[in-house]
């Protein structure tokens, strides 16, 4: 437990955003029109191709925060007394 009080603030906020980007894209995959739903405009013209760049880059996003989040992690272990 003591390793957790040893995490800077940039790791949860690292962690949180990876998991909200990561989420958004796993809703994109099962319902794509969530977009228009909310906006109100369809700006591929309804091909799809706006929804899996959306897919792809918050993909994109979760991989390099949750990588960024590991190396916070491995930082503060590292820095544990034995």
């Amino acid at each position: 437990m003591r390793r957790i009080s040893k995490l800077r603030g940039w790791f949860w906020a690292e962690l949180g955003s990876s998991i909200v980007t990561a989420v958004l894209a796993i809703v994109t995959l099962i319902s794509p029109e969530w977009i228009e739903m909310l906006f109100g405009v369809d700006p591929d013209g309804g091909n799809g191709m706006l929804e899996w760049g959306i897919v792809v880059a918050l993909a994109s996003v979760t991989l390099v925060l949750a990588l960024l989040a590991r190396m916070e992690w491995r930082q503060a272990a590292a820095h544990q007394p034995d």
